[in-house]
């Protein structure tokens, strides 16, 4: 059944034209049959707020990698759909590293920032604003001139933590108590991976971020199909085995994997591994790289797409060129997909469009995350 928010969302579509939403567009699709997504769910501005509440809010999302917090005091700073949050190493008994925590990155006085960036060994987190001064644990610990305040205790206030699981060296958090469980996003994926591919062994080289003139679907969509890639993407074409493309579904996931023929100064050859885990975020692996993507939501027609890259430890010239080459020749690839999802949302927004099939052999993950949305939007409990 429709939850009230959908609800709201259906009767707003239903006052705006004769064209309203209807409640087919919520209804479950075979993969032989299926349409995409109507232009509605990537163009109308209430939608993100939706969305807060019935996918992002209920999801895990990515934050880091422990090599980012190694130390007592190492924070890393994240936007979860429009919720600011901030993952710190706390300190044990005897001054060491300690748990991780993610906290809401909002300081309980008057909504300054905690943090405004990734740092390292801080002693404390201190509110940008007003001063406000919080441990490592979230607890307040000093508030400026509140001393002489009537019935304020500074024991009596903390900072909203979010739920934390790390898995292969990644840190994720969720931020309601009743979010999905973690261990099916992730089902199969370390077996698949393997011992010599394992995640942890890789260390954090450098974040790149690049903001978007579309819907955040758009760029999953995008990502979710190779249907694109001899169209869109020429050298990377050239590297991957197009007829040998195969994209694989699970419940919470899925996986395209192409093998991969490039130069030594790059990646060199192997396996070329894309997995998408629900909603937004990606985690590529090819031979020595570790990239992972996360789409953060900005508006209805805006996205941020921050990618982090990681590599083995490798203080090498060799090394340092492989980085290059991989950064630069990233940067060229995003700036394709840029540039076509950002053409896609003009049509999205140009009211021409009416939801096209989608291709059975080469759109099948699109059109498992676009069922997951229905799911989502249908108020279904994941």
């Amino acid at each position: 059944m429709p939850t009230e928010a959908t609800g709201n969302l259906l009767n707003g579509y239903s006052a705006m034209d004769e064209n309203a939403l209807c409640s087919s567009d919520l209804e479950a699709q075979p993969l032989s049959h299926a349409t995409a997504l109507p232009a509605r769910f990537y163009c109308d501005p209430s939608m993100p707020a939706l969305e807060r509440t019935t996918i992002f809010d209920r999801s895990w999302q990515f934050i880091a990698h422990v090599c980012q917090l190694r130390d007592a005091g190492d924070h890393v700073v994240a936007d979860l759909a429009g919720l600011p949050v901030l993952a710190v190493r706390g300190v044990d008994g005897e001054g060491g590293p300690g748990e991780i925590r993610v906290f809401h990155n909002v300081c309980r006085h008057r909504a300054g920032p905690i943090a405004l960036c990734d740092g390292l060994a801080a002693r404390s987190l201190r509110c940008r604003y007003h001063g406000w001064t919080y441990r490592l644990d979230g607890q307040l610990k000093s508030a400026p001139e509140m001393g002489d305040t009537r019935d304020f205790n500074v024991a009596d206030i903390r900072l909203p933590q979010l739920q934390v699981r790390v898995w292969q060296g990644l840190v994720f958090a969720a931020v309601e108590a009743d979010a999905m469980a973690f261990d099916a996003l992730v089902a199969g994926i370390g077996a698949r991976i393997g011992e010599d591919r394992g995640l942890q062994q890789y260390a954090h080289h450098q974040r790149v971020g690049y903001d978007l003139a579309c819907n955040w679907k758009v760029y999953v969509d995008n990502y979710l199909e190779g249907y694109h890639v001899p169209h869109v993407h020429p050298e990377l074409n050239r590297m991957l085995d197009y007829r040998s493309y195969v994209t694989e579904t699970s419940e919470w996931h899925s996986l395209q994997w192409s093998p991969l023929e490039s130069s030594d100064t790059l990646y060199g050859n192997g396996d070329a591994l894309y997995y998408w885990l629900w909603p937004n975020t990606m985690l590529n692996i090819l031979p020595g790289r570790l990239q992972m993507n996360r789409v953060v939501p900005l508006a209805v027609d805006r996205c941020r797409i921050e990618f982090d890259f990681y590599y083995p430890p490798d203080e090498s010239v060799a090394g340092q060129t492989r980085r290059d080459a991989d950064l630069a020749f990233s940067d060229a690839v995003q700036h394709e997909d840029l540039g076509i999802c950002m053409d896609v949302q003009r049509g999205l927004a140009s009211g021409s469009y009416v939801a096209g099939r989608l291709n059975p052999l080469r759109e099948n993950a699109v059109h498992h995350f676009q069922e997951l949305l229905r799911r989502a939007y249908r108020g279904i409990q994941l």
